[in-house]
């Protein structure tokens, strides 16, 4: 029997540098992290701490100056540009801060989107759960432009969602929107993490949004330097505090 590896996404080592000489910059110093399987994680730290820039690293969307990083089995870093697209596409899901829905096609079009782009059909079965757990059943045939902030951001989870992927990294998700709105995706989020077995890395700077996550991990001057497992607003906030004093 083969094991299967319970470990969605590892860093070792991972070093970000922007700039030369007197301009440069450690963005990233030598992090080690890795994410399991079928959890939520939030990644947090003061603003300038590197949080969006390992996520970049660890979703193959930025280059690494040193380190490695494992999507599951596959070595991100050794892969060609043409692997990379290909791996983001088959094996990755993205959520944005800016919804990044096509104005001309309909919820449901946005949804199957990622499908249509591999050429691959859509477990219906799947596209019916997903729609049925983030309440888009009546709002499939609206154009982005009829719908509200929160109801796009949820067009864009199902559409992370839909292709199955290994990761999803949710990239501020709730930045745009409204407390209750925001309250909806997080919930939806982690109803995709317990029910759908989904694995999501998250980086926010809210610790309310952070609080539905299983753990936070929480970065400070390009280094991971604590974390925290059941999180509450008021467990982040206090940890957040201590790495600004």
């Amino acid at each position: 029997m083969t094991n299967v590896s319970t470990t969605a996404v590892t860093a070792k080592g991972l070093s970000k540098v922007y700039g030369r000489g007197d301009a440069e910059v450690h963005a990233l110093r030598e992090v080690n992290v890795a994410f399991d399987t079928g959890a939520f994680t939030a990644i947090m730290g003061p603003s300038g701490s590197g949080k969006s820039t390992l996520m970049h690293c660890l979703a193959g969307l930025d280059t690494v100056t040193a380190g490695t990083v494992h999507i599951g089995d596959v070595e991100l870093t050794g892969l060609s540009d043409k692997q990379l697209t290909l791996l983001r596409r088959d094996r990755i899901g993205f959520i944005f801060q800016a919804f990044n829905l096509l104005p001309t096609l309909n919820a449901e079009q946005n949804i199957r989107l990622p499908l249509d782009i591999s050429g691959r059909q859509a477990d219906q079965v799947l596209f019916d759960r997903v729609v049925e757990t983030v309440g888009l059943k009546d709002r499939l045939s609206h154009r982005p432009s009829e719908l509200s902030g929160g109801q796009q951001q949820r067009v864009a989870v199902a559409r992370a969602l839909i292709s199955k992927p290994q990761v999803i990294f949710a990239d501020e998700p709730t930045g745009n929107l409204d407390s209750r709105s925001g309250a909806e995706v997080l919930s939806f989020l982690r109803t995709s993490v317990r029910e759908l077995g989904q694995t999501i890395v998250m980086v926010t700077h809210d610790p309310l949004a952070a609080s539905y996550a299983d753990r936070v991990v929480f970065l400070r001057d390009g280094s991971l330097v604590t974390e925290i497992f059941r999180p509450t607003p008021q467990s982040v906030l206090d940890t957040l505090m201590k790495l600004e004093a």
